[in-house]
């Protein structure tokens, strides 16, 4: 891209995780030189109240004016999952730096379509996996990468989530727009972050069903058995029919320590060879969560999309690589759609790892 001293920002779908990138862009305005251009969004009424929020003229029926604007360097895409790849297409061709929301895509073939078209452009792809940049998660890999946990034996994720009814209104649990339900949606980030911590798995064995919400086409409840390259075992567990809904925990455990981090809050923190630090890290004030999605999903606050964007302008500005890009998301799209597999089938599923 052009250098230029102000890095601007359109933003695709103005539903509600379109106002935390909102917010995350004028938090970082001042400091960083960055400003939100315009707004795109099929529905007039949803766009203007947008728009008028964060006083920026937006489009409803004009995405050409909207992508071939010069002030807009980076899009965020905001869309409904499975309305990703069209809109990133359109940016693509205009030359635009990318954010998109996750999952990437609903399927790894759209995935694939969206990062092809990416590189060919060398467009740049950051993939929102706000959960990663914690500071929970970030010293529980930091810990994993120096070997402190030895060989590991156990690492799983749980999600027990709630959901209202009138959550699962217009594309919320449909497989079309969705691509699913509990698993692809509300544990897409501690099923990220299991991938991230311990790998991908090389087998799965899992099992999907509907406990509570059965107006809607996809699962509320799943759960999976997972064997990892290394030989650990782990399973994922997800549900929004869990009321109040817990935090999303992460459990890694081996032959030297275990840990669990609850939503971005290390819990559990236990070596056979502890350190000093190990204590103070129980007891800092910063081993503290920002807010949880667990029994709705406007319970987050807008930091981690924050740091998430803060990284594309480094990355743009510096030439660095993006802390999350659209590569890396793509694993957690893969082990989804190979968790619906496998319970749609009945069977265990391989993984390339």
């Amino acid at each position: 891209m052009t250098r230029k001293k102000t890095i601007g920002f359109g933003i695709v779908g103005t539903g509600m995780i379109a106002n935390y990138h909102a917010k995350a862009i004028s938090a970082l305005s001042a400091t960083h030189d960055i400003r939100l251009v315009g707004a795109l969004d099929s529905a007039p009424g949803r766009a203007r109240d947008f728009a008028n929020k964060n006083d920026v003229p937006f489009h409803t029926d004009s995405a050409e004016v909207f992508f071939a604007n010069p002030d807009i360097d980076v899009v965020c895409i905001t869309t409904p999952s499975g309305a990703h790849l069209e809109p990133a297409l359109q940016a693509i061709g205009a030359g635009k730096q990318l954010i998109v929301e996750k999952p990437l895509e609903i399927t790894v073939e759209r995935v694939d379509a969206l990062l092809d078209a990416a590189r060919q452009a060398n467009v740049k792809v950051a993939a929102i996996f706000q959960a990663r940049l914690s500071r929970g998660a970030r010293v529980l890999k930091e810990a994993l990468d120096a070997g402190r946990f030895g060989r590991l034996s156990l690492c799983s994720a749980y999600i027990k989530w709630h959901r209202s009814a009138a959550y699962y209104s217009g594309w919320k649990g449909t497989l079309k727009i969705d691509g699913g339900g509990a698993l692809i949606n509300q544990a897409i980030h501690a099923i990220d972050l299991l991938q991230w911590l311990a790998g991908m798995p090389q087998e799965i064995f899992a099992f999907k069903t509907r406990r509570v919400h059965l107006g809607i086409e996809a699962e509320d409840t799943a759960c999976a058995a997972l064997r990892f390259g290394s030989g650990a075992l782990g399973t994922i567990e997800a549900t929004t029919a869990a009321y109040p809904g817990w935090e999303r925990r992460i459990e890694i455990c081996g032959e030297f320590g275990s840990a669990a981090i609850e939503d971005e809050r290390i819990v559990r923190w236990d070596f056979r060879d502890a350190t000093p630090a190990d204590a103070e890290l129980l007891a800092s004030p910063d081993n503290a969560s920002s807010g949880s999605g667990a029994g709705a999903p406007d319970q987050i606050d807008f930091s981690g999309h924050q740091r998430q964007i803060e990284d594309m302008v480094r990355s743009l500005r510096n030439g660095t690589p993006l802390l999350i890009d659209g590569v890396q998301a793509r694993n957690t799209v893969v082990l989804v759609r190979a968790l619906y597999q496998s319970a749609e089938s009945g069977l265990p599923v391989m993984l390339e790892v």
